[in-house]
C-alpha cells in the first residue's frame, strides 16, 4: 500500500515537478508578448491607423481636386440633300472624327467654415482612435496581470495541497508504526489511507486548475502553442498598501480614458453642428481646365480643325430653402450634443462610484491581509503542537485532522484574500490611468 501511495504521489507531482526546458516568465514579459501579439489589440491599432490616414488636408476638402479625360468619337453617315430647285444631292460614307483631351481642376475657396470644422473634426477622430487604443492596452492589461496573479495563486493553493499530502502521509507513517508495534489499531490506518487518499486527490485537482490558469495566461498573450508550459519569477502576491484615496480621485478624473472617450466624443458632436450650420453660408468654388480637340472631317472644305485653350470660372451659390431640413438636423444636433453631455456626466459618476467601491474593497482587503497572517502563524504553531501530541498518542485522529484543516484553510485564505487584494489594486490602477507602471 506505502508503494501505491508513493507512485500515485509520484505520477500527480511528475508534470508540476518535471520543469526543466519550461519557459520562465515575469510580469513584464508577460505584458510584452500581449501588446505585440493579442488579437483585439492589434485589431483596435488597425482602426486606430485608418483614423490616422483620415486626417489629411485633401480628406477635410483644403486641396483641389485635379482630373485628366480623354474621348475619341466618330460618326459615319449618309446625307441626302434636297435642293429647292428640285435636283438632290446624295453623300455616302461621310467620316467624321472628334478627339478632345482636357484637364480639369476644382476648388472651394468658400463653403461656410466646412472645410476647416471638418479638418478640426477629423484631428478629434484620429486622437480618439488613440484612446480607443489605449483603452484596450489598459483592458489587456488588466487580464494579464490578473492572470498572471492568479496563475501564482493556483500554484500557492498547490503548495499548500502537497503540504497536506505530506502530512497525511506523516499521521499514516505514524499509525502504521503504532499498528505494527501493538499500540494502533488498524481502523486508525484506514482512515489515515482515507485522507491521504482524499488530499491527494484534491491535489491531482488543483493542478488541473493551475494548467487551466496556465492556458488562459497563454491565450491573452495569444501564444501561438497555447499548451505551452512555463514558471513565473514571482511565488508571492504582494500588494501595494500604499494607494491613497485622494490622489487617486485626482488622477481618475485627469486620466481615465473612458472619461476622455467621452470627452472627444462630445467634442465632434459640436463640430458635427457647425458642419450643419454651415449649409447657410454661400459657396464659392473655383474651377479651371485645360482642353485639346482634334475634328476630322471627310466630306468638308475644311480636312481636320485643332482647338486647344484654357477656361476658368468662379460659382457662387446659396442655399435658399431645403424644406426646413437643416432646421431639423440642427435641433437633432443640439440634442446629440445634450446627450454626449449627459453621457460624460453618467460616465464620470459611474467611475467615481466604482473608484469608491474597488478602494473600500482594497482597504478592507489589506486589513484582512494581517488578520490572515496572524491566523497562519497561530495555526502553524498549532499544528506543531497537535502533531507532537499526537506522535505521543495525546491526541486523537479527529482532533488532529480538524487541527491540519485549520492550518490548511487559513493558508488558502491568506492567499486568496492577497490575491482579491491584488486584483483591486490592479483594478484601481486601472481607473486611475496608471496601469501602464506595472509595465
Amino acid at each position: 500500500m506505502k508503494k501505491r501511495l508513493l507512485l500515485l504521489s509520484l505520477l500527480i507531482l511528475y508534470p508540476i515537478l518535471n520543469t526543466q526546458g519550461q519557459v520562465v516568465y515575469n510580469l513584464t514579459d508577460c505584458i510584452a508578448v500581449g501588446l505585440e501579439r493579442n488579437f483585439s489589440l492589434l485589431v483596435a491599432r488597425n482602426s486606430e491607423t485608418i483614423a490616422r490616414n483620415n486626417y489629411t488636408p485633401g480628406n477635410a476638402g483644403y486641396l483641389p481636386s485635379l482630373s485628366l479625360s480623354s474621348r475619341y468619337s466618330g460618326t459615319l453617315n449618309n446625307v441626302t440633300q434636297n435642293m429647292t430647285d428640285g435636283t438632290q444631292n446624295v453623300s455616302s460614307g461621310i467620316f467624321n472624327t472628334t478627339t478632345n483631351t482636357g484637364v480639369t481642376m476644382n476648388l472651394t475657396i468658400f463653403n461656410g467654415f466646412n472645410v476647416q470644422t471638418t479638418y478640426k473634426k477629423l484631428n478629434e477622430l484620429r486622437e480618439l482612435g488613440e484612446l480607443n487604443t489605449q483603452m484596450a492596452i489598459e483592458n489587456l492589461l488588466s487580464r494579464i496581470i490578473v492572470g498572471y496573479y492568479n496563475y501564482i495563486l493556483q500554484f500557492q493553493l498547490l503548495n499548500t495541497l502537497q503540504y497536506a499530502v505530506t502530512l497525511s502521509k506523516e499521521r499514516l507513517r505514524i499509525d502504521e508504526d503504532r499498528y505494527l508495534l501493538g499500540s494502533g489499531s488498524k481502523l486508525q490506518v484506514l482512515q489515515s489511507r482515507v485522507y491521504l487518499n482524499s488530499d491527494s486527490a484534491r491535489m491531482s485537482r488543483q493542478y488541473e486548475i493551475v494548467r487551466a490558469a496556465q492556458i488562459d495566461l497563454n491565450e491573452l498573450m495569444a501564444v501561438e502553442d497555447l499548451s505551452t508550459r512555463f514558471t513565473s519569477v514571482d511565488s508571492l502576491i504582494l500588494v501595494n498598501p500604499g494607494l491613497v484615496y485622494e490622489m487617486l480621485l485626482e488622477e481618475t478624473l485627469a486620466r481615465n480614458t473612458s472619461l476622455n472617450i467621452a470627452s472627444k466624443n462630445k467634442i465632434i458632436s459640436e463640430y458635427d453642428y457647425k458642419i450643419i450650420a454651415s449649409r447657410s453660408y454661400p459657396s464659392l468654388n473655383l474651377s479651371s481646365g485645360y482642353s485639346y480637340n482634334i475634328n476630322t472631317f471627310s466630306s468638308s472644305a475644311t480636312r481636320n480643325q485643332f482647338t486647344n485653350g484654357m477656361n476658368y470660372g468662379l460659382s457662387l451659390g446659396m442655399n435658399l430653402f431645403d424644406g426646413n431640413n437643416q432646421r431639423r438636423s440642427l435641433m437633432n444636433s443640439s440634442i446629440e450634443i445634450r446627450n454626449r453631455e449627459l453621457r460624460y456626466q453618467e460616465i464620470e459618476q459611474g467611475i467615481k462610484a466604482d473608484l469608491l467601491t474597488i478602494y473600500s474593497a482594497y482597504d478592507n482587503y489589506l486589513r484582512l491581509i494581517s488578520l490572515q497572517e496572524q491566523n497562519l502563524e497561530t495555526a502553524t504553531e498549532n499544528l506543531e503542537i497537535a502533531l507532537e501530541r499526537y506522535r505521543l498518542g495525546s491526541l486523537s485522529g479527529i482532533d488532529l485532522r480538524e487541527v491540519q484543516k485549520s492550518l490548511l484553510d487559513a493558508d488558502e485564505s491568506l492567499s486568496s484574500v492577497q490575491f482579491q487584494a491584488k486584483v483591486a489594486e490592479i483594478s484601481l490602477m486601472q481607473i486611475s490611468g496608471r496601469i501602464m507602471e506595472y509595465y
